[in-house]
């Protein structure tokens, strides 16, 4: 279930950004009263996300106009389906085809991206996750659709999470001193999570007892090492340019979570066109 205020403040940016003062082409060619149906059609295969958001972009322009929603979210599509049939105004459907496309291409483009990834790791108790690696304005609809795909979120924000990274450890002087300095001034609710990127950092972390221990850019090796020490005393997630082809090796490690930036700041959007029909 999406926010509609996070929703419309979104698709509201959006329009402002493609038509700031109107659709100069659209309001001088196209009648009022023109109706029309358009096809949603996939033009590859893969993982649809954002279909609420489509929804909700026709809303926001015409409250009258109708759409059939053939492929919910998290389902594949091959190439050629049609994924939804839209009818109404065609100034509508003109004005909010690219918004609903840019936004739809792109989070289909991450939902069949960590779909991909987490059927590699399929039987494995590993989880995928994402990173705060976004496109600015998008990280809402971004981290939904990395559900849709059947992954799920690390932290949205700076504010909802303590992830101690490196530059906090040299800062502190050690990650002692880090996990000791800020578990006086959180809530205990918060977990601490610490980035470590060698068998002495995890052996830190967990003499401070921290919930979460990253390992960062480790071995396989490393990583097997650290599972084994750390043996369910915290939550082990791995991170560092994790990929198709080194995702399964990753996961027999044991560790708990792999998060993956490339998931978002790294995908081809999904090809999808919204084909017109006559009126």
């Amino acid at each position: 279930m999406l926010d509609i205020m996070k929703l419309d403040e979104i698709i509201l940016m959006s329009f402002k950004e493609d038509m700031p003062f109107g659709d100069i082409t659209t309001d001088n060619i196209i009648s009022e009263n023109s109706q029309s149906v358009g096809n949603l059609i996939a033009k590859e295969s893969g993982v649809i996300a954002g279909m609420p958001v489509v929804k909700r972009t026709f809303d926001i322009l015409d409250s009258n106009v109708k759409i059939d929603i053939f492929f919910d979210d998290g389902s594949r599509v091959e190439k050629g389906d049609i994924i939804a049939t839209i009818t109404g105004k065609t100034v509508a459907l003109l004005k909010g085809e690219r918004t609903a496309l840019n936004l739809l291409q792109r989070l289909s483009g991450i939902a069949t991206r960590t779909s991909s990834m987490c059927k590699v790791i399929e039987g494995y108790k590993t989880k995928v996750v994402d990173t705060r690696k976004t496109t600015p304005g998008l990280r809402y609809l971004e981290k939904y659709a990395v559900r849709a795909g059947g992954g799920q979120n690390h932290r949205y924000s700076l504010s909802d999470g303590v992830l101690i990274k490196d530059n906090h450890i040299m800062a502190a002087g050690g990650v002692r001193q880090a996990v000791s300095l800020i578990r006086g001034k959180i809530p205990h609710t918060i977990k601490i999570e610490v980035e470590v990127e060698d068998m002495q950092m995890v052996k830190d972390a967990l003499d401070a007892r921290a919930d979460i221990i990253m390992l960062d850019n480790m071995t396989l090796e490393m990583m097997s090492e650290a599972v084994t020490l750390i043996d369910g005393r915290s939550i082990v997630e791995a991170s560092g340019d994790i990929n198709e082809n080194t995702i399964l090796d990753v996961a027999k490690t044991g560790v708990d979570i792999i998060s993956i930036g490339r998931i978002t700041h790294s995908i081809k959007a999904m090809d999808i066109s919204l084909r017109i029909l006559k009126s």
